[in-house]
């Protein structure tokens, strides 16, 4: 019998002294390819446990993103954060050792505790608009960027180094494969290169500081509604399960006078009191029934509860009449709200979203009279336009998005998964109904969405032909009894390749994409015809799919 949504028993639970001794003793060997560094859409992530998050990743990371700076003449200070995660720790004290020896202004948390990603992003973005608004426009060499030490919502044995360029945001792939690069080139030369001050040897004044959650909570009223949840008093549980948004979520209760609690302020690397998620084991996902399950037997307690993963990038919504909610179908409430309540925010900004989210959003959009942008996944494709204000909305299936101010500027470049919990209480307050209800208003209207993502078996070489599939590739032309309408290797919404392949019809649609770690491709579908219909559009992609590979 699984063990999916069942509390964490001690056989579950990781020695967090046998990691960190890992991560010390264990030495990478840069000719496994499952012991470079590797960055991800999230950066790079690992265990020590398996070589592949140890002490010479971070020493050559952090080096090689002190080059990266040189050579980008990124002069700035440098905001360096950490989450909850045993590693991340170790993993700050050796990137200050590099940091501090190439001379580069790092400023880490003034309490000496944890920052969620969005308060780091929102950190750079303040301090290069100071900038911008001294020296006027252009880019200034003293521009700030950062580092947050986080793997997100893996299990407690992972570790994670994630680089946030001066646009506050994640890292394109030019630059984390230039910074892989050089990285696992100082590895092979066993470190040879690598500038380092051993923390015994740091002046106290060679590290500065930097109040992130004063930054962060302050700010809030710039682009929540925090008056109208008080005044409405609305009941918030906010659950950070375990993560870095624990001492924010107090202070925001605190500081705006909101009946908010936090229902869970334990901290622990080994995660001892989460609910196992749907593979058994220990993960921080906002977004998974199983992790938050201890969380939606306590729905009826709260009018909205929240839970954040362990760098709060993402949210979790639950309501008393639906329990947790899907991602996607809570992202079509925001888009909702937010364009109908923000009449501030630029009359042709964009709604922007990956092209495997639900296509209720589209529908959405279609309502609003506002342009859609369809990108690839990863957040990384939203930054430009929440930069500048031309889509005032990013979102992601995987429960990440982030959205501009009340006055239509920038607030963060990654995803904020505090802006939208909070969001979901404003959204009651405002409307009297729950963004759960809200939805079912939106189903009614524009169909009920039957939505899901398998993991199917593929080769290394049919997962490479999928990445570089054609359109023509394709030879059917209906799909569960409709009409193809469109066949996808390109994002729509800025032209950039998706790694795969979309198919759609009016009422729906499947993408297929290899995996990156993993010798599966992943087959998102919906239908806004019901489950029945979900059922013959996957078993119809996949045999699609194996056409398309053919001798692969």
């Amino acid at each position: 019998m699984s063990r999916a949504g069942q509390p964490a028993e001690a056989s579950d639970l990781i020695d967090i002294d046998e990691l960190i001794a890992a991560y010390y003793d264990r030495k990478p060997d840069a000719s496994v390819p499952a012991q470079r560094v590797a960055f991800g859409t999230s950066g790079h992530r690992g265990s020590s446990l398996s070589t592949s998050f140890n002490e010479d990743h971070i020493l050559a990371t952090t080096q090689a993103i002190a080059d990266y700076r040189a050579e980008q003449g990124i002069t700035g200070p440098l905001f360096l954060g950490r989450d909850t995660h045993g590693l991340s720790l170790p993993a700050e004290r050796s990137a200050i050792e590099v940091l501090v020896a190439n001379g580069v202004d790092v400023r880490t948390d003034a309490r000496d505790s944890w920052v969620p990603t969005p308060a780091l992003s929102h950190a750079i973005l303040a301090y290069n608009t100071a900038l911008r608004r001294a020296q006027g426009p252009g880019e200034h060499a003293g521009r700030a960027d950062g580092i947050v030490v986080t793997p997100s919502h893996n299990p407690p044995r992972d570790g994670g180094f994630k680089y946030n360029p001066p646009h506050g945001g994640p890292a394109d792939t030019d630059a984390t494969g230039w910074i892989a690069d050089r990285a696992n080139a100082y590895i092979e030369a066993g470190l040879e290169g690598v500038r380092r001050t051993r923390a015994a040897d740091i002046p106290d004044d060679a590290v500065g500081s930097y109040d992130f959650r004063e930054g962060y909570v302050a700010d809030l009223e710039n682009i929540i509604d925090v008056e109208a949840i008080k005044k409405a008093g609305i009941r918030i549980g906010a659950d950070p399960l375990g993560g870095a948004s624990v001492e924010y979520w107090a202070l925001i209760g605190e500081r705006y006078g909101l009946d908010l609690t936090v229902v869970n302020p334990d901290v622990d690397p080994t995660w001892r009191f989460m609910t196992l998620d749907w593979d058994e084991k220990i993960r921080m996902d906002p977004s998974s029934p199983s992790a938050m399950a201890s969380l939606v037997a306590r729905r009826d307690e709260y009018d909205i509860l929240t839970g954040n993963d362990a760098d709060a990038d993402r949210h979790g919504i639950v309501t008393p009449d639906a329990g947790l909610m899907n991602p996607n179908h809570y992202l079509a409430v925001a888009i909702d709200y937010l364009y109908a309540n923000r009449p501030q925010w630029p009359s042709d900004a964009a709604i922007g979203k990956t092209l495997v989210s639900s296509m209720i959003i589209d529908r959405v959009a279609e309502a609003l009279g506002r342009r859609l942008l369809e990108v690839p996944v990863g957040f990384k494709w939203f930054v430009p336009g929440l930069l500048d204000g031309s889509v005032a909305f990013g979102g992601e299936e995987s429960a990440g998005a982030s959205f501009l101010r009340f006055d239509g500027s920038v607030w963060t470049t990654d995803k904020d998964g505090i802006l939208l919990c909070l969001l979901a209480a404003e959204i009651l307050a405002v409307t009297g109904k729950t963004p759960s209800q809200r939805y079912a208003e939106l189903e009614s209207e524009f169909g009920a969405s039957a939505y899901q993502r398998v993991d199917a078996p593929a080769t290394p070489a049919q997962k490479a032909a999928l990445g570089k599939l054609a359109p023509e590739a394709v030879s059917a032309t209906e799909l569960a009894g409709e009409p193809i309408t469109a066949k996808l290797s390109h994002a729509p919404g800025n032209g950039a390749a998706i790694g795969g392949l979309k198919v759609q019809t009016e009422h729906a649609w499947f993408a297929a994409r290899p995996s990156g770690t993993e010798d599966v491709y992943k087959l998102y579908a919906e239908s806004l015809r019901g489950p029945e219909h979900l059922a013959e559009v996957q078993a119809e992609a996949r045999a699609v799919v194996s056409e398309a590979l053919g001798g692969a």
